[in-house]
């Protein structure tokens, strides 16, 4: 290790790979390639190998990874794994990310010395259950060495849930610039169609993420060629499949599932849609704008932080009439969106690179061992 080299613990548990885990992987591949000596706990949470897919990046460049198997509900068992680690390893900095690790195994690493940092990814809604681990989630976060909040509406929102300010940083997140195939290749590999307009959206099937608002908006479109792709899985598939058998749409949707280093394929698409109800700062909208697709996105948590003005299409959230119109445009006018594509790419390369990126979670780590010695 360098001079200054830190040793992280970064603790997740993964579905399948997103957004949050998405920004694991790059962090802990950047930090390691800065110098520090980087490790991850990873707990199993969901069925399907998801820990695996998220772990092969990590293993090419020889990130150590630590596989906590514990029941479904054994949360004790899990502290104790978290706990064995720690006393193993002394890491300066144990890293959470997502509710579980942030309530579960949050406070273990200050037993052993560490500044605990929580990076918040964003609050999803939904029912009574997420409501419950949303607020202890809240709650434990007001006990941190430092938390990062991807937008600063997302800091407001902590603020407020009683969170010190002199422990709240705003890091957005970052995007390397993805290697994109060709375009025939891109749409071979999907399966979609070689000619037509396609239009890409990628996530998780799950209510915030607001994949049955395209589909409404997606019947608005029947009158032009378009394709959707929908790239990624999850618990709402079934629901959203009917949806779109009853707005007549079906026959326009290509459920492509999930896609390893889907970025590298957005060569496919003439447009991305975001139509999320609730962000942070989405990863895949930054990877979008990279790659120079044209956007249209709900403004919403991080997104208009982002995506400048000149660089993109906004929409209001729960608003498909207003998506329609806005894809519409793209279609109509495939000039001004290449354009506007162009700024936004600007804006990755100048302002949103992950090097620099990495530096700001440093500077966090730094606060927060200070704020772990004054304390001690």
């Amino acid at each position: 290790m360098t001079r200054d080299a830190m040793r992280v613990l970064h603790v997740v548990a993964p579905a399948a790979v997103g957004g949050l885990e998405r920004v694991v992987q790059t962090l802990s591949v950047t930090q390691r390639a800065a110098g520090d000596d980087v490790h991850l706990a990873v707990i199993p949470v969901e069925n399907g190998g998801s820990e695996e897919r998220f772990l092969a990046p990590l293993r090419a460049v020889d990130v150590p990874a630590y596989v906590c198997a514990v029941p479904r509900h054994g949360y004790f068992q899990e502290r104790a794994a978290i706990a064995a680690l720690c006393e193993r390893l002394r890491p300066d900095i144990v890293h959470t990310h997502g509710y579980r690790p942030d309530v579960v195994d949050g406070g273990v690493g200050r037993r052993y010395g560490a500044a605990v940092v929580t990076t918040v990814h964003g609050f999803t809604g939904g029912g009574f259950k997420n409501m419950v681990y949303e607020h202890l989630q809240r709650a434990v976060l007001r006990r941190r060495d430092a938390v990062v909040a991807e937008s600063r509406p997302l800091a407001r929102q902590l603020a407020d849930s009683g969170v010190p300010l002199e422990r709240l940083h705003v890091v957005r997140n970052a995007c390397e610039p993805p290697p994109l195939v060709a375009r025939v290749h891109a749409r071979a590999t999907l399966g979609l169609p070689s000619a037509g307009f396609v239009i890409g959206w990628v996530g998780r099937l799950s209510h915030e993420k607001g994949l049955d608002v395209l589909l409404v908006a997606l019947a608005g479109l029947r009158d032009l060629p378009v394709t959707l792709a929908v790239l990624g899985d999850g618990p709402a598939r079934a629901g959203l499949t009917a949806l779109a058998e009853g707005a007549g749409v079906a026959d326009r949707i290509h459920w492509c599932g999930v896609v390893p280093d889907a970025a590298r394929v957005f060569s496919a698409f003439d447009a991305l849609a975001l139509s999320s109800r609730t962000e942070g700062t989405p990863i895949v909208l930054l990877e979008a704008m990279a790659a120079g697709v044209p956007v249209v996105a709900t403004a919403v948590g991080g997104v208009p932080d982002v995506l400048p003005l000149d660089g993109g299409l906004l929409v209001p959230p729960e608003a498909p009439a207003a998506l329609a119109v806005a894809l519409r445009s793209l279609f109509d006018e495939p000039e001004a969106a290449a354009a506007r594509a162009l700024v936004a790419r600007a804006r990755v390369e100048r302002e949103l690179a992950v090097r620099p990126w990495a530096d700001r979670y440093r500077d966090v780590y730094h606060a927060a061992l200070a704020l772990r010695a004054a304390s001690a």
